[in-house]
């Protein structure tokens, strides 16, 4: 009878070249590990983000609505006024100025969202929802804000008293006044739409996913 080919039995004293030593488990100083790619960097935290809006809020806010409130005050065309003694009247009455005051205000306040979207965009590319509803909240206050400082600066609210003053038949500029109301709401929108344009159209995007399923940077696609 012939003996089993069977090899004998490892010794329990192995070198690291023998053949028979079992493969490495992992763990030890010497094991090499892949981890795969690097993770992509992550976005800003949620406490940063609000931090950012409201520090769009204020400036919008401030600084925005005081000059917007300011340059429809020098901008807008004036009303005139005349008073026959006892009443005052349009010295025009066919005049736009009126609507000038309106139309002015609206284009400056359209100009101002799309400034301010623009500014917010290559400030902070990636955009957010906080800093869309920034944009919302700040124009929409730096808005009253103009109206009201535009009013405060331009001629007294008391048009009997005025017309005193100046007397029968003298004309003099009919206090700064907002008729459409709803020009307060063109800066917040038009901000919104331009924020939103710029980051359709050049705000990073997700990696497209490849032909084996990972996308271009070597992530996998769930």
């Amino acid at each position: 009878m012939t003996a089993p080919l069977t090899p004998p039995p490892p010794p329990h004293n192995q070198s690291p070249d023998d053949p028979w030593a079992p493969p490495p488990t992992g763990g030890g100083s010497g094991a090499e590990s892949w981890y795969g790619p690097e993770e992509p960097p992550a976005g800003p935290g949620l406490r940063t983000e609000l931090i950012e809006a409201a520090v769009v809020t204020v400036v919008m806010a401030l600084v925005g609505g005081a000059l917007l409130g300011i340059l429809w005050w020098w901008l807008a065309p004036h009303v005139p006024l005349v008073s026959d003694g006892s009443a005052v009247y349009f010295k025009e009455t066919e005049g736009e100025q009126a609507v000038g005051v309106d139309g002015t205000f609206t284009l400056l306040a359209l100009g101002a969202g799309a400034l301010s979207a623009l500014v917010v965009f290559l400030l902070r590319r990636r955009g957010g929802v906080p800093l869309v509803v920034a944009l919302m909240v700040g124009g929409l206050l730096g808005a009253v804000l103009a109206w009201r400082l535009g009013v405060w600066l331009g001629p007294g609210t008391d048009v009997a008293a005025r017309a005193k003053e100046v007397g029968r038949g003298v004309t003099f500029s009919a206090p700064l006044k907002l008729g459409a109301k709803g020009a307060l709401l063109v800066w917040p929108f038009a901000g919104l739409l331009v924020h939103l344009g710029l980051t359709a159209m050049f705000g990073p995007r997700d990696p497209e996913p490849g032909p084996s399923g990972e996308d271009k940077d070597g992530y996998g696609v769930a």
